[in-house]
């Protein structure tokens, strides 16, 4: 199958239905019947706040309370949680992880999930969800770009304004293959481009101005808001709630160098029970907690995100802004088992491509 075989293009104008390790893995030990009231999350970034106010904070603090269940959590790129699974799997030390796609997708196909559908699930879109009850989106988002307002007074528009020797050092996105931002970048080119030939000549043109590597895409934000960078790659969830403490930071959406409608597409993050979990009573409870109709309210309000049940109309200030964030962005859907099978020749291409 060519490349272009894994993007599907629904024309729909979005409107919206809606780094580093932390945490010690003390005490991890315990029954796959749930012993220790404790759990352990691993989890891409970005719903976590350092100001200690973002979804996860709330999220972790209010489950608590209500259960008594202490949430233990490691935070990296999606490829690098997939990762520590793998080389983990002979003693799991996880309880529920957390990525962007293709990465779900990649956990999924490598044993790394049980079979579990939270209470809730029934009420999220069977395309944000497993067919095989593997995994669950909890929040819904989209790709993004961001750029430096201060010195910016308008985005640019088109990949290929990219190209622009002002953006010399000054660009940066996160790295294909380790995180779960960085791959949809790809993704994204290899849509616009129609293929891997003209998307990868482009990735190579565009490393002139590229700084390099980065395994954690929420640390270019505050890059971009220092004036340190003019443009990185981001997502809308974790861009908007960032800011609250990164005013600077302006969302945009490229479109295509034929110079039509900005475009984008979904990037849920999305949660599934670890094969093994030491603690997967608990784990389960969790993930009904985190698909409550009570948390799934919270997601805008608190987390700057869109909720994954289809039962959940947000109506806070945060919903309205995200609304008009998205109006006149069309949404593509990618084929993501897709592109998880062709991930790596994906990631290869890229590395020749730029020199990676």
């Amino acid at each position: 199958m060519s490349a272009t075989s894994a993007f599907s293009v629904r024309s729909v104008t979005a409107a919206v239905a809606v780094l580093t390790l932390g945490a010690s893995l003390t005490g991890c030990a315990g029954s796959s019947s749930g012993g220790g009231q404790q759990i352990t999350v691993y989890s891409a970034d970005g719903l976590k706040s350092e100001t200690g106010d973002g979804f996860y904070d709330k999220v972790f603090k209010d489950f608590q309370s209500q259960t008594g269940i202490k949430v233990n959590y490691v935070e990296g790129g999606s490829g690098e949680m997939v990762q520590r699974l793998i080389r983990e799997r002979s003693n799991t030390q996880a309880d529920v992880v957390v990525t962007l796609p293709p990465f779900i997708q990649q956990a999924e196909q490598k044993g790394l999930l049980a079979k579990y559908a939270p209470a809730g699930s029934d009420h999220v879109s069977d395309i944000d969800k497993d067919a095989n009850g593997e995994w669950t989106s909890i929040v819904n988002n989209y790709l993004c770009f961001i750029y430096d307002k201060k010195q910016l007074p308008q985005p640019p528009k088109t990949w290929n304004d990219l190209l622009d020797a002002k953006f010399k050092g000054k660009l940066q996105y996160s790295t294909p293959g380790v995180a779960g931002d960085g791959t949809a970048v790809l993704v994204k080119a290899l849509h616009d481009f129609r293929g891997q030939p003209a998307a990868m000549a482009f990735l190579k043109k565009l490393q002139a101005n590229n700084v390099g590597p980065s395994k954690s895409t929420g640390a270019l934000a505050s890059k971009v808001d220092k004036g340190e960078l003019l443009v990185a790659n981001g997502d809308v969830q974790m861009n908007f709630a960032d800011m609250k403490s990164m005013p600077n930071q302006g969302i945009f959406f490229p479109a295509g160098n034929d110079g039509g409608q900005p475009s984008t597409f979904a990037l849920p993050y999305a949660a599934g029970l670890v094969k093994n979990a030491p603690h997967s009573e608990n784990a389960k409870k969790f993930l009904d907690f985190l698909l409550s109709k009570q948390v799934q309210q919270e997601v805008s309000s608190i987390g700057g995100g869109f909720s994954s049940r289809t039962d959940v109309d947000a109506t806070d200030k945060n919903a309205d802004a995200l609304k008009q964030i998205m109006s006149g962005v069309q949404v593509f859907q990618p084929d993501w088992n897709q592109v998880n099978s062709q991930l790596d020749s994906y990631v290869s291409a890229w590395q020749a491509a730029t020199g990676s």
